[in-house]
């Protein structure tokens, strides 16, 4: 094809760009690679397939999608003066009195048809632009439904089938000459509505009802419904075929007669420039990072605290597999959260694999090893691995109590709530939000406008499995999740982006945690006691004291300060831990820096004397105690009915229960009984070993094919146009095949001269070979030595070096002189 010869296909189009324009097209849509296409023709018929059109359409903004629309209410082929003038109007005004941004238009369209060659939705010379039929098919009106402009058909498409009097009558309404022609018939009304002045004139004479009618339609839908006696302004908008017949109760208002109307306008709101955001609030960027610094030791906290609930098992796992809603408001209630709070810091742990099923036969969720390496990070490393996990991870935790497409609830860390949009949705957000000058908080609705403009296609599909059942704009919904749980995980402070967060973003967790490190307070060694049995921690704990401490007492407040509150049952909870009364007084007096009050040292010493004083084991299960009146004591409290015990002895009460429901029985009661093994020794139940087997986290789903890398793009460009130089190849002997395209057919003998006399002259010659499978190709090669009943040559084909079995050659022909590659 020469340079100056316009392209007559789609494939033509793509055979005259050059690699680079090549490699773009496959990086913007990476579905066309797989598998890499034979050719350029494969290419391009690939690119024209309903769904790959589908998903490039989805990838369009606002503006690009609205030059596409604009050329798929154009004449194919139409020039790039037609397709401006649809997208600004020809400057008659509309009498609405907007203004459209006719300068702003002109200066945005060149990129956005940029965009469209680039994903070869658009090719040709700028006087001859087609929109891929694909496309035209999905945007353009039909009788049948209208385009997303909310143009209806062309005058030509509405009368197909129209009979020709009707066309006569309809001419003679207009003050049209008429013609026995269909045709001209039709050529002439069209003609009429494209014609500024006459159809200027027309409208003047219609009654003013009837331009109402009209002005119901002009923006779309262009289709309505008329009783078998129409009014009078709609019969004489009918007679004169402003409006044609779609059905015998249906109309439609023409094309041409809506643009007229629009002002030549495709669109009602062009947007050739993305929204602005604008700012809700300005604050000090030094305070963003401080109070994004305190959500971020806050998450570290609340993820610590989630999984030390299930320490010594987590709840059980569903059938159809997640959470219960009642162990999540459990999870809620320990939180003192929400329930979608909760369920956020459940799927943040999970995603980044300290959360995992243990695999047994009853299986439950516990902690994996990894968090107990987790633990050992210093806080702004353990920070940065939550949001690392929260950036890529494809669970959405905003999908829980919703419903799947069979109205079947979402669970917590259940399996449907994979959505792969979500990883781009989150990182757009943060980039409108790393946008803006530091310590700006971006307005949440300007934000929304602005990844709506970017992908206007993209609502529930996007990301969703077939089973998902979202209604709705899923995108906008991630949106929104994504600003509440960036201030939740301490990536947002104020509203505002914090520092470190950019630092993770644009370099990496290394310098992220390295800009969090100083805005964490330092681990305290102290609390402070209180007479009133509390424990306040003026800041974070050293992870030892904070263990000991979390045994001991139980929290009672969260926030800037901690508050402890012990309690007969916290203090018997770390003497069944295996801590003596003495060890809990030289603990406490160690790390108070108020002295220990005296209520604080009774009340150990009070559980201290009872704990243990009863013992239970396996009999079933049995009491014992060497004080007979506190045995005497339970057998006469009415609670303990339910233990069914009896005495054996004066000093051994038997149940027939287990001995860990008598043992938590006794404990309701307000007793501290002490587990025995079976030779007699106190159990110690020490807190926190549960522990699944290694877990990986979950790998996130994609959305679509992967992006290729650079060296894949090369090899896959270097193969399409071997590919295409060995179907294009021009043979002399072409006579000899069976039929165009078809492979090659010569005897051994003559194969074998002919890969010789092109090994002795280096020239190229085309083959068709069949391999091992049975498969057959066409191929060009360039034979360098033929031996043993094998040929080496350069393959053009794969752009590398083979060797070919001789017999597995079908046969062989000398390209033509113009034709070597």
């Amino acid at each position: 094809m020469g340079t100056t010869t316009p392209p007559r296909t789609l494939a033509e189009a793509l055979r005259a760009r050059g690699d680079e324009s090549l490699a773009g097209l496959l990086r913007a849509r990476p579905d066309l690679l797989s598998p890499v296409p034979n050719d350029i023709t494969q290419l391009a018929t690939r690119a024209g397939t309903r769904a790959s059109v589908v998903r490039a359409l989805e990838h369009l903004d606002r503006f690009a999608l609205q030059t596409a629309e604009a050329l798929a209410v154009a004449p194919d082929p139409a020039p790039y003066g037609m397709l401006l003038s649809l997208l600004t109007g020809d400057g008659e005004g509309d009498g609405e009195g907007r203004d459209h941004s006719g300068a702003a238009i002109t200066a945005a369209l060149p990129a956005a048809l940029a965009a469209l060659r680039e994903q070869a939705l658009v090719w040709g010379e700028e006087e001859r632009l087609h929109l891929v039929r694909t496309a035209r098919e999905l945007l353009a009106p039909s009788p049948q439904h209208a385009s997303p402009t909310g143009l209806g058909p062309t005058v030509a498409e509405a009368t197909a089938g129209m009979s020709p009097g009707r066309l006569q009558e309809i001419l003679t309404a207009a003050g049209l000459p008429a013609t026995h022609d269909p045709v001209s018939a039709v050529a002439s009304l069209a003609g009429l509505f494209t014609d500024r002045t006459r159809m200027a004139a027309l409208l003047d004479t219609a009654p003013a009802e009837a331009l109402s009618v009209l002005d119901r339609l002009v923006w779309g839908p262009p289709y309505g419904e008329v009783t078998p006696n129409p009014t009078p302004p709609v019969q004489w908008l009918r007679d004169r075929g402003l409006l044609l017949p779609v059905s015998t109760r249906t109309v439609v208002l023409p094309r041409e007669a809506a643009l007229h109307l629009r002002a030549g306008r495709a669109h009602r709101v062009p947007e050739p420039v993305p929204p602005a955001l604008a700012s809700a609030a300005d604050r000090d960027p030094q305070a963003v990072d401080r109070a994004a610094a305190g959500q971020a030791y806050m998450a570290l906290s609340t993820t610590e605290e989630l999984l030390k609930l299930w320490n010594n098992g987590g709840p059980a796992i569903l059938r159809a597999g997640g959470l219960s809603v009642r162990e999540l408001k459990r999870v809620a209630s320990a939180l003192d959260v929400s329930e979608p709070i909760a369920a956020f810091w459940v799927e943040l742990a999970y995603a980044a694999g300290l959360l995992a099923p243990d695999g047994e036969t009853d299986e439950r969720y516990a902690a994996t090893p990894a968090y107990d390496d987790w633990l050992e990070l210093p806080a702004q490393d353990r920070w940065t691995h939550l949001a690392a996990a929260w950036l890529t991870a494809t669970r959405t935790s905003g999908l829980v109590g919703g419903q799947d497409a069979k109205g079947r609830a979402l669970s917590a860390l259940g399996p449907e709530l994979d959505r792969s949009a979500a990883p781009q949705v989150r990182h757009r957000v943060l980039d409108l939000f790393a946008s803006l000058p530091p310590g700006t908080a971006p307005d949440p609705q300007t934000l929304l406008a602005r990844l709506r403009w970017e992908r206007p296609l993209r609502t529930a599909a996007s990301g969703a499995s077939p089973s998902s059942g979202d209604t709705s704009d899923l995108r906008s919904r991630i949106a929104l999740w994504t600003v509440n749980e960036a201030e939740m995980l301490g990536i947002t402070g104020r509203g505002a982006f914090s520092s470190q967060a950019r630092a993770l973003l644009e370099q990496g967790p290394t310098e992220a945690a390295a800009r969090l490190a100083p805005l964490i307070p330092e681990p305290l060694d102290h609390v402070l006691l209180q007479a009133d049995l509390t424990a306040v921690a003026p800041g974070p704990l050293e992870r030892p004291l904070a263990d000991m401490l979390s045994v001991l007492a139980d929290i009672e407040s969260k926030g800037g300060a901690t508050v402890y509150r012990f309690t007969p049952g916290s203090v018997r909870r770390a003497l069944d831990a295996g801590q003596a009364a003495s060890d809990l007084h030289a603990f406490l007096a160690t790390h108070s820096r108020t002295p220990v009050p005296q209520p604080l040292s009774y009340l150990i010493d009070d559980v201290a004397r009872r704990h243990g004083h009863l013992r239970i084991g396996a009999a079933s299960a049995y009491v014992r105690c060497d004080d007979e009146a506190v045995l005497n004591e339970i057998l006469a409290d009415k609670r303990s009915a339910t233990l069914r015990l009896r005495r054996l002895a004066p000093t051994v009460l038997a149940a027939q229960t287990d001995p860990g429901s008598l043992l938590e029985g006794l404990r309701e009661m307000g007793y501290a009984p002490a587990a025995e093994s079976a030779e007699g020794d106190v159990l110690i139940t020490r807190a926190g070993a549960r522990r699944t087997p290694p877990r990986t986290a979950p790998a996130p789903v994609p959305e679509g094919p992967p992006v290729p890398d650079a060296t894949l793009l090369t090899a896959a460009v270097r193969a399409i146009r071997a590919g295409d130089t060995a179907a294009r190849a021009v043979h002399k002997d072409a006579t000899d095949t069976a039929a165009a395209g078809s492979l090659p057919r010569t005897t051994s003998a003559e194969t074998l001269a002919t890969v010789q006399a092109a090994a002795m002259t280096g020239s190229a010659v085309w083959i068709g070979y069949v391999n091992a499978d049975g498969a057959a190709s066409q191929r060009v090669i360039a034979p360098v030595k033929v031996e043993g009943g094998f040929v080496t040559a350069y393959d053009h084909t794969a752009d590398e070096v083979r060797t070919y079995p001789l017999h597995r050659i079908t046969g062989v022909a000398e390209l033509a002189d113009d034709a070597t590659p």
